[in-house]
C-alpha cells in the first residue's frame, strides 16, 4: 500500500503545497519521495502513477466540505472540542467558509473530487486530516509544547522529526524539518495510514455523512 500526505495551500499557492509519499513496508512507513510547489494537475499525475503501483490512501489537510450556511462543520466543533480536551489551542480549527479558509476549501473540494473522478489500475481512498491533531494526539502530556509552536521553531520540527521516526515512519530526510509544511504532510499521511491499516485506530475520527460530507475526518 502506498501512503500519501498532502499539505495543500490555496489554488493560487502552489509553493506551499506540499506532497510526501510513503510505501507500507512491515508495520512501517518507509519513505519514498517528498515533492513541493504543486499544482492540481501534478497532483493527479502523482497519485495515478503512485496507483499503477498499489493501492493508494491519500491524507489530505484541508476541508473537503463546507457546511450549508456557512460556519462550523458538525466535524469541526468535534474535533476542537477533543483538541481542546487534549491541550491544544482551539484557533487551529477554523470553519471552511470563513474568509482566510475559503480559497483552501475550493481547492480542497476540486482536487477530492477530481482524484476520484479518475480510473486507477489499484484502489484510491481519502480522508480528511488534521496534521496538528494527528500529533498532538499522540504525544505526552509533557512534550505538547511542541504541537504549540513548531510551525514556528525549526528547533521543534528537528525534534518532532525524530519523533516520526518513533512513530515508525522510515527514511523521512532531514530536510523536511525546514518547512512545516513538509512536517505536515508527513503527519497528514501518518493520519491517513492509522485510519486505513486495520492493525490501528485513528486517535480520533468523524464518519463521513454523504452526500454532503463524503470523507471520514481524522487525525
Amino acid at each position: 500500500m502506498r501512503v500519501v500526505g498532502i499539505d495543500l495551500s490555496g489554488p493560487s499557492n502552489h509553493k506551499d503545497t506540499v506532497l510526501t509519499v510513503f510505501e507500507v513496508q512491515n508495520s512501517q512507513l518507509g519513505f519514498v519521495k517528498i515533492r513541493s510547489n504543486m499544482s492540481d494537475e501534478e497532483i493527479l499525475k502523482e497519485i495515478f502513477t503512485q496507483a499503477q503501483l498499489d493501492e493508494v490512501v491519500i491524507g489530505i489537510d484541508a476541508p473537503l466540505s463546507y457546511e450549508d450556511g456557512g460556519g462550523d462543520r458538525e466535524s469541526d466543533r468535534a474535533l476542537r472540542k477533543y483538541i481542546v480536551e487534549i491541550g491544544m489551542k482551539p484557533g487551529s480549527i477554523m470553519p471552511p467558509t470563513l474568509n482566510r479558509m475559503v480559497y483552501l476549501t475550493l481547492r480542497g473540494i476540486r482536487l477530492s473530487r477530481e482524484i476520484e473522478s479518475q480510473v486507477y489500475e489499484h484502489p484510491v481512498s481519502i480522508v480528511e486530516v488534521h496534521p496538528g491533531a494527528v500529533i498532538g494526539s499522540r504525544l505526552s502530556s509533557t512534550e505538547m509544547d511542541y504541537v504549540l509552536t513548531y510551525k514556528q521553531d525549526f528547533h521543534v520540527r528537528k525534534i518532532l522529526l525524530s519523533w516520526l521516526v518513533e512513530q515508525q515512519l522510515i527514511g523521512v530526510p532531514d530536510t523536511v524539518a525546514d518547512f512545516s509544511h513538509s512536517l505536515d504532510s508527513c503527519a497528514a499521511a501518518l493520519g491517513a495510514w492509522h485510519w486505513k491499516d486495520n492493525e490501528f485506530i485513528p486517535k480520533w475520527i468523524f464518519p463521513a455523512k454523504s452526500p454532503l460530507h463524503p470523507y471520514d475526518y481524522c487525525c
